[in-house]
């Protein structure tokens, strides 16, 4: 349907075989209630909830997006409201016999002359942000970084105009794992990556305690498929240290090895770069029901315009995209990029396996309570942040692009975990989408939060950065909140405006994926 106020009782049919819709207005809508094309409701049905269009009998597929979310558990009355209660989770689509690269999709137009203003580094990455980064060794000296940061904060960074701030990175890895687990690849390989993020200008400064299993030689040198990192001894502290005496030693080391760094961050400028440079990644949390009908493809046509720009573009969430895999298979660019997708979703298949868990622990209540049934109906919502573009790349978790363009990098689906992940391979700014809400932040990255619907956004008015909710009301197309938003992520990346997340300092804590044992 075409909605044009939110006064009139309206739903949203995404596809032409979908025999259930959801309900747009922002309160539900009572039993009695008669749409414009005579589908009455029996029951009262909550918004973002799907009504079935027709009736749907026992054991008969549920349709939404044009694809089979479920099986209906009863006979369901045309008109009535379709909870998860009522819908049984079909088996995840098989591995082996998925097409790739069968519909590659043609190459979209190129966009040129777009720019932002940027911190460009040696290596000839770019930043959106001039940020000092401590990287920490092994979660011990934590408490000892954090003291140190406000002490820097308070009286280094005022003589350093040009250095945007200080950030601690602390992890829950380092010591007491297993550090020479097949698994622990990932956390090694995370922790390294997260040094080298294009926002921290090449400058590496490690703070160690000096016991831990994952020494800073093993840290800067990471795994065989990384860049080792050359660093000077004096740009290592170990707080262990036998001429470190008290604590007043360790913080006055750590801050004359930051004074050094802070000299040539403040020397950089931002100068004018061409929109392929950015690397942005797409990530949703707190979804709901309007996530893949408004805030999502608003993300993925904005994705589409990066790409045409040149930029990197990152999707993540390997249970978000698992049950929608056959449709991204066939738009991999290639059969090696296929079969590495293959292989991610596979690899976490079986990490699910071994927890003695599968996909169905998501979605979350919230996800359940903004009208999502399963994770299958979440999962194809999420793809759509992908846009249309074919995916160039595929990234096992932590590891750093080769390409340009659409790239698939695997994550587990957690807001900060992904949010963690996709930093190591080394976005230097993340569009959020959410329908329930999140005040979800990080230090090092501007996070730009995209509400789903219009009443989160007028509530939230001031965490919101962008509100895809007019495109169900029909206030605005996709098309529409896409360009705002690309135009948005320009400005954002130049530091011409600032995301709520960034003008409040929230923050949240970095989660470095480890699926490798701990002893």
């Amino acid at each position: 349907m075409t909605p044009t106020t939110t006064e009139q009782p309206l739903y949203i049919k995404v596809h032409e075989h979908d025999n259930v819709a959801i309900v747009v207005n922002s309160l539900g809508l009572p039993a009695g209630t008669r749409f414009a094309d005579g589908l009455t409701l029996t029951e009262h049905v909550p918004q973002g909830h799907k009504v079935a269009l027709s009736a749907i009998a026992q054991g008969a597929a549920i349709v939404r997006y044009g694809e089979i979310i479920g099986y209906a558990l009863r006979d369901i009355a045309e008109g009535s409201w379709i909870d998860e209660s009522l819908v049984t989770l079909p088996e995840a689509p098989p591995l082996a016999s998925l097409p790739l690269a069968t519909q590659v999709p043609a190459e979209l137009p190129a966009l040129e002359g777009y720019t932002f203003e940027g911190y460009r580094n040696a290596d000839g990455s770019v930043g959106t942000r001039n940020l000092l980064g401590i990287t920490t060794s092994v979660h011990c000296v934590a408490g000892v970084v954090d003291h140190v940061v406000q002490l820097i904060e308070r009286d280094l960074l005022p003589r350093y105009p040009n250095v945007d701030g200080v950030v601690a990175l602390n992890h829950l890895y380092g010591c007491g794992v297993a550090i020479n687990a097949p698994a622990a690849v990932v956390p090694i390989r995370t922790i390294h990556n997260l040094a080298l993020n294009a926002n921290f200008g090449g400058e590496v400064m490690i703070v160690s305690l000096g016991c831990e299993k994952l020494q800073p030689e093993r840290l800067l040198t990471g795994t065989p498929d990384v860049q080792p990192i050359s660093l000077e001894e004096h740009d290592i502290v170990r707080l262990q240290d036998e001429k470190l005496v008290g604590f007043g030693a360790m913080v006055d080391e750590i801050l004359q090895v930051a004074e050094r760094h802070l000299k040539r961050l403040n020397q950089r400028q931002r100068e004018t770069c061409p929109a392929s440079e950015l690397i942005v990644g797409m990530q949703c949390g707190g979804s709901d029901a309007f996530s893949g009908v408004t805030a999502n493809p608003a993300v993925g046509f904005a994705s589409d315009l990066l790409v045409r720009c040149g930029a990197t573009v990152m999707f993540s969430e390997v249970t978000e995209v698992r049950d929608a895999i056959h449709l991204l298979t066939p738009r991999v660019i290639n059969e090696e990029v296929g079969k590495r997708l293959l292989e991610e979703m596979a690899w976490y298949d079986d990490y699910l396996n071994q927890g003695q868990t599968d996909r169905s622990a998501n979605p979350s209540p919230g996800n359940k309570k903004g009208g999502l049934a399963n994770v299958v109906e979440k999962a194809l919502g999420s793809i759509a942040k992908s846009g249309r573009s074919a995916i160039v790349e595929v990234l096992s978790p932590g590891q750093r692009p080769t390409r340009r363009g659409l790239i698939y990098a695997a994550t587990p689906a957690s807001d900060f975990v992904c949010g963690t992940q996709q930093m190591a391979s080394g976005i230097t700014l993340q569009v959020f989408t959410t329908g329930r809400g999140t005040p979800y932040g990080l230090a090092a990255i501007p996070v730009i939060k995209m509400a789903t619907r219009n009443a989160l956004a007028e509530r939230w008015h001031d965490l919101m950065d962008i509100n895809a909710g007019t495109i169900a009301t029909g206030e605005e197309s996709i098309e529409q909140v896409g360009w705002r938003l690309f135009e948005l992520i320009l400005d954002i990346a130049s530091g011409r405006k600032q995301t709520w997340s960034d003008r409040w300092g929230i923050r949240n804590q970095l989660a470095v994926f480890n699926p490798a044992p701990i002893t």
